[in-house]
Parts: structure tokens; C-alpha cells; sequence
């Protein structure tokens, strides 16, 4: 199952061009996994830190008044790390593919910390085998 993520455009997101600007995506890549991970019935409440973002421009995105969307989904479950997968696109093409490597964190002891039995139960619900054909 794949989670999706109305993401809104806004006119400081557009360089001189009118294009929206390739820093923005991370923004938005941002917004996409809050949207997935913070919500009330699941939730990382223990906190978690990106370790690493991976992002392929495909094609430029113009900007308009109406959202874009943001598909994601989990790719991989480690014992103490998890991987998202995104691609921001319309119904006709893919603007942006994108990987994150997310490591649960204990903000109290300034430590990463193992994915709860909770949390795993909850991504492996998003783990997507598709992402072989993302990667072609």
C-alpha cells in the first residue's frame, strides 16, 4: 500500500524560471512523511531523525494552483532504521523519485533506538514491492 500526500504549491517555492525550485522538494519530501508518520492512530511519538535522503530529478515542475502529488511508501524494515521511497508526480509523469533513510531516535537519551514492535507492525502495512519498477 502506497500512503499519498496533496502537496500544495506555493509561490516562494519558484525560482526565476517558474519552475519550483529543487531545494523544495526536500520540503515537500518533508511534508509527505510527517503527513505519514505524525498522525493521531499511528504515530512515531518516540521521535525518529533522517539519516539520509537520496533524491533523482526527473523533470521540472511548473508552478501552479493545484497540488501535487506525493506518493510513499516503506522499502525497507532494519532493526533500527527504515526506508522510505516517494515519487512526486501527476497521473502522466513522475517529477522527482526520492529515497530516506529514517533511524528512530530517543531524544531523552540522545540515542537511536530499535523500531517498537508497534511501528513495524505499522510500516510493514506500506512495505511496496514496486519499487523494483521505480528503480528502472
Amino acid at each position: 500500500m502506497r500512503h499519498i500526500y496533496r502537496c500544495p504549491l506555493r509561490w516562494a517555492d519558484m525560482d526565476a524560471y517558474g519552475h519550483v525550485n529543487n531545494v523544495v522538494f526536500l520540503r515537500y519530501l518533508e511534508e509527505a512523511r510527517i503527513d505519514f508518520l505524525f498522525r493521531p492512530e499511528k504515530d512515531f511519538k518516540q521521535g525518529s531523525v533522517v539519516a539520509r535522503h537520496e533524491i533523482d530529478y526527473k523533470r521540472q515542475l511548473v508552478h501552479r494552483h493545484a497540488p501535487v502529488d506525493i506518493e510513499l511508501w516503506v522499502t525497507e524494515i532494519r532493526a533500527a532504521a527504515f526506508t522510505l521511497t516517494y515519487e512526486v508526480k501527476d497521473p502522466d509523469q513522475v517529477y522527482v523519485r526520492a529515497s530516506t533513510v529514517i533511524v528512530p531516535f530517543d531524544f531523552e537519551a540522545q540515542r537511536p533506538r530499535r523500531i517498537t514492535s508497534e511501528e513495524r507492525e505499522f510500516l510493514q502495512e506500506y512495505m511496496d514491492d514496486q519499487d523494483e519498477a521505480v528503480a528502472a
